[in-house]
């Protein structure tokens, strides 16, 4: 990948790209790394010590590390980490610092990565499974014991989990799972075909050429991949449409109600995760390609419509692994949670 394209990455780091996951996170330190030449090419990455720095585990960092791969900012070396750059040439294996990451506060920052996002990930994906099956109540202490975690870290997972509509307070101020059925993904459904597109024409002059270049590229090798295509790219493409592009919207009350409605993209990677196996047809990589190929040539109006035919044509799509996910599976409950309902 270009220098370019790899500064793209990270650049112009919106609201919501800056609270989105972890390892989206991760994935933007590193390529703006790369693109500054702070990161040179030939150094060798390995998961362990970029997990270090970050202060985060190796999950976030093998997801990040995915992303960048597929976009050619880096390639594996020999099955055992990955080297900055294109090309043959040997690894070269220098001390990776903080600083190589940022200058001053920036650096120190990203030593401080919160400590919720250690646990998070694997607990978003138990919390969409567990909604899919009916209410439940999740004790908030006995959670933070099982993690090995304090009570306030664990209480701030769950106000991330919230944020997105997962997991609400009863009326007795008890944490419980919003249960997912059909009702309730055809509300969210309606939310994101009215606003997204919206949020998309006011987003369009504000969107980097070169951010989109660098995503249309991507769509472009993975649509010449699939199946071939692990769930953290899979991920990362709707995030480069549904969130970080979305995100360049100045309207924030947009962005704020986008974000609950952001729970289908999490139903969609989580469901799908469960087996790790792909669709027999590709499920959205092409119909990304003519929203980006619309805006490409300047139409944000075909790009809009486009956008608000792929959401609308999505929903039977969730639906359907969801159903098949409730009839293949029962719900695995944890000692924190109890009080199953449908």
């Amino acid at each position: 990948m270009a220098k370019d394209q790899a500064g793209s990455i990270g650049a112009d780091r919106t609201e919501a790209a800056e609270t989105g996951p972890l390892y989206l996170r991760i994935r933007d330190a590193l390529a703006g790394a790369i693109a500054a030449g702070r990161l040179p090419k030939g150094a060798l990455l390995l998961e362990g010590h970029v997990a270090g720095i970050f202060s985060s585990t190796r999950t976030p960092v093998r997801q990040a590390f995915a992303l960048l791969e597929a976009a050619g900012a880096i390639r594996r070396f020999e099955g055992r980490g990955f080297i900055v750059g294109p090309g043959r040439e040997a690894p070269r294996r220098i001390a990776l610092t903080a600083e190589m990451f940022g200058d001053g506060c920036e650096a120190q920052a990203l030593r401080k990565v919160p400590a919720w996002e250690a646990i998070y990930e694997a607990l978003e994906r138990e919390m969409v499974h567990l909604s899919v099956f009916g209410r439940h109540r999740i004790n908030e202490v006995e959670l933070a014991r099982a993690k090995g975690v304090g009570r306030q870290v664990a209480r701030d997972a769950l106000t991330r989990l919230e944020s997105l509509g997962i997991v609400e307070k009863d009326e007795r101020m008890r944490w419980t799972i919003v249960p997912l059925d059909e009702t309730r993904m055809r509300d969210l459904h309606d939310i994101r075909v009215a606003l997204e597109p919206v949020a998309l024409r006011q987003a369009f002059p504000l969107m980097p050429e070169d951010e989109r270049a660098a995503m249309t590229a991507r769509l472009k090798r993975a649509l010449a991949d699939y199946p071939d295509l692990s769930l953290a790219e899979m991920d990362g493409m709707e995030t480069d449409l549904h969130i970080t592009l979305l995100g360049h919207c100045p309207n924030r009350e947009i962005l704020i109600a986008l974000r609950r409605a952001r729970f289908m993209l999490n139903v969609s990677k989580h469901i799908m995760g469960v087996s790790h196996e792909m669709p027999q047809d590709e499920p959205f990589i092409s119909e990304h390609l003519v929203v980006f190929a619309a805006l490409e040539a300047g139409d944000v109006e075909a790009a809009a419509e486009a956008l608000r035919h792929h959401i609308a044509i999505s929903l039977p799509k969730v639906i359907g692994r969801v159903t098949e996910f409730r009839a293949a599976h029962r719900p695995e409950v944890s000692v924190y949670v109890g009080d199953i309902g449908h």
